[in-house]
């Protein structure tokens, strides 16, 4: 009955971490959506019309079988208007959805995903703590620039802002796993973001509606301040969308360079929104930054062909297992799991993958050694022994009976 229940929770927890993956998706989808629309749509209001009153700008559009007639009022229309739409949730539950990830993944699962041992001997609770830590100072250092005289200057403070990514960046790889420093730099970019909305944007415009409600006329610099965090927020965006999706593709997150990886990623973002918001000012289409980014994209090409981030084969081998680990090494079963992974997997699970077309083992996922397989063991379970997704279109011909062979070894470890 307990191995019954073990192996029922683990089948939940992954499930859980697949709806929390899905509203992460569906939220940012939300969120980017209507971020990126109403970017375009500020930057193409027409603002030379006779017919705009007291209004900043317009514009017609059409879409769904419907004209739409839209205005912008700087700071905001002469009266407060009866039926106001605020947009915030699509940010905060995009965060929300994104840290509660964050802990099943790298929290949870810290042992195989956050701290890389070859780097640091800390505790996976000290992992933990600088994780979190470390997205509560990166807010308050970056809302500190912005609130300090750089803050007059747009372009120098964008600049601090990259060096502040880039230096984290550099920080992240010190401890943790490659994989680990580029969702963290993610979720670091995505609280700035969040936080923008949440403790700038949102309280600035509470006070403009405030204002008119009691008949005063609002303060300008309430909607500049929230302008601005808006912008940073337009061009961190696709960056952010990177990071998120690099955990799929070793070559980005696994090179010993992924933190300057990282950082040219953030200048793609710069130059791919440039393109996008000047088109939409009507000002052109800057064809340079079409250049800038293909360049940038060969850049990291090259950088990828570093070596990955792994331990040699002998190290490896020598590496004292973790107590979860001995759990599954002295299983019943092992040796003969052991058998079939290195027969039917580590031809491309390998430091180098002989199978033909893999260059580098998906998802940087080794299982050379009975450490490394003990390591992996509950993904093993998963796509090999309880589902049929490892092999791919089971191209190795593993066969049932070595499917059940796994699903009895796994099950006789979690008896203990």
């Amino acid at each position: 009955m307990g191995e019954l229940v073990a192996t029922e929770s683990l089948l939940i927890w992954d499930w859980l971490a697949f709806a929390v993956r899905w509203l992460h998706v569906i939220t940012a989808i939300a969120w980017i959506g209507s971020s990126f629309y109403f970017i375009a749509l500020d930057l193409g209001l027409r603002r030379d019309g006779d017919d705009l009153g007291d209004a900043d700008g317009d514009e017609w559009q059409v879409h769904g079988g419907g004209f739409y007639h839209i205005r912008k009022y700087l700071v905001a229309p002469a009266e407060m208007p009866e039926h106001l739409t605020w947009f915030k949730w699509e940010s905060y539950w995009t965060w929300l959805s994104g840290f509660a990830m964050l802990m099943i993944v790298y929290w949870f699962g810290g042992e195989l995903y956050l701290l890389d041992q070859s780097k640091t001997d800390l505790a996976l609770w000290q992992g933990v703590l600088i994780s979190g830590l470390s997205l509560v100072i990166g807010w308050v250092v970056y809302d500190f620039l912005c609130k300090s005289p750089l803050g007059e200057n747009p372009t120098m403070l964008m600049l601090l802002l990259f060096v502040l990514l880039v230096v984290m960046g550099y920080c992240y790889t010190l401890v943790f796993t490659g994989r680990a420093m580029m969702l963290h730099l993610g979720a670091f970019t995505a609280t700035i973001m969040t936080a923008n909305v949440a403790h700038v944007i949102m309280p600035n415009q509470r006070i403009v509606v405030a204002d008119l409600k009691a008949g005063r006329k609002p303060d300008p610099k309430y909607g500049k301040i929230a302008k601005l965090r808006s912008t940073h927020n337009n061009y961190l965006t696709l960056p952010v969308i990177f990071l998120m999706l690099s955990n799929h593709y070793p070559l980005a997150f696994a090179s010993q360079y992924n933190w300057v990886i990282a950082a040219l990623v953030f200048l793609m973002g710069v130059t791919i929104r440039h393109y996008f918001n000047s088109m939409h000012a009507r000002k052109g289409k800057p064809s340079w930054t079409i250049a800038v980014t293909v360049l940038l994209f060969f850049v990291i090409i090259w950088l990828s062909k570093a070596p990955l981030e792994q331990l040699s084969l002998e190290d490896e081998e020598a590496r004292a297992l973790t107590p979860q680990e001995q759990v599954f090494a002295s299983a019943d079963g092992f040796e003969d799991v052991t058998d079939i992974v290195l027969g039917r997997c580590s031809m491309c699970h390998s430091r180098e993958p002989f199978y033909d077309g893999i260059r580098i083992a998906p998802k940087n996922v080794l299982l050379e050694t009975p450490s490394e397989i003990a390591k992996h063991a509950t993904q093993i379970y998963l796509h090999a022994g309880r589902t049929v997704a490892m092999p791919p279109a089971n191209v190795t011909f593993i066969e049932p009976e070595e499917r059940a062979a796994i699903r009895a070894w796994f099950e006789a470890a979690q008896r203990g």
